[in-house]
């Protein structure tokens, strides 16, 4: 049997974060996996309400410091590879992930042998709801378009934070997680791009992908810079800049 970990990383998220929690002690994976909340040195309450979930085996690590959504991930990995996990899924703090779905992500992993697996809002039969802002609809498409080019691997949901990965995958010498330029956005597109391009197995499987209500914020993201973190590994592995 593998051993998983479930780890959403936050910053800030208290009320979305704990939705996010409830929903995923009262899911069928809640007996199944380990879950690990990465906190990375949130101030609005969220390390508190994260405490009051101990009890229900909800497990913590909090950054001393913000550092960004790469270096939580990235400390969701170590963690992982410490304890001796098997398969890392990530999914969002701000309660965009349905936890229903963590079987069918798996799936492949678990059962037929694939390396990475990445969500896909935009296969047939998902449901994107909520307030998805227009800037984020048009940049979720030209990301997987520019990455299916460089790659040549044609995925259709490259931007999206929910996926599951074999931790072996990452044992790989070729792939450089501790690089500083990898602390924000771009780790996620970096690992999936190394994935692809070093031969592993990568699939896409279809997930629901629901924005909370604008009033909670939907997310930190700010549209030139937070995209130009997302689609910056693209060009720089592309071209030989970063390795």
């Amino acid at each position: 049997m593998s051993r998983v970990l479930i780890c959403p990383v936050a910053f800030n998220e208290d009320i979305k974060l704990k939705n996010a929690v409830e929903r995923f002690l009262r899911s069928p994976s809640r007996e199944s996996y380990d879950y690990l909340i990465v906190d990375d040195a949130s101030t609005d309450g969220t390390t508190e309400m994260i405490a009051s979930f101990a009890d229900r085996g909800v497990k913590t690590l909090r950054h001393a410091s913000r550092q960004g959504v790469g270096a939580a991930i990235r400390t969701a990995i170590r963690y992982a590879e410490a304890q001796r996990y098997d398969v890392l899924v990530v999914m969002a703090g701000n309660d965009k992930d349905n936890p229903e779905e963590i079987p069918q992500l798996l799936a492949p992993v678990l059962t037929d042998g694939a390396d990475l697996v990445q969500g896909s809002r935009y296969l047939a039969g998902k449901r994107i709801g909520g307030d998805m802002p227009l800037y984020r609809k048009w940049a979720t498409r030209l990301h997987p378009l520019l990455f299916s080019i460089m790659t040549g691997k044609k995925m259709t949901d490259t931007t999206n934070g929910f996926r599951a990965m074999r931790l072996s995958l990452l044992q790989d010498k070729r792939i450089s997680l501790d690089q500083a330029w990898l602390d924000h956005y771009e780790l996620e597109p970096y690992i999936l791009y190394k994935a692809v391009t070093l031969g592993y197995r990568v699939v896409e499987v279809g997930v629901s992908k629901i924005y909370p209500a604008k009033k909670l914020g939907y997310t930190k993201m700010k549209p030139i810079t937070g995209w130009w973190s997302i689609l910056r590994p693209l060009f720089y592995l592309w071209l030989g800049i970063k390795k």
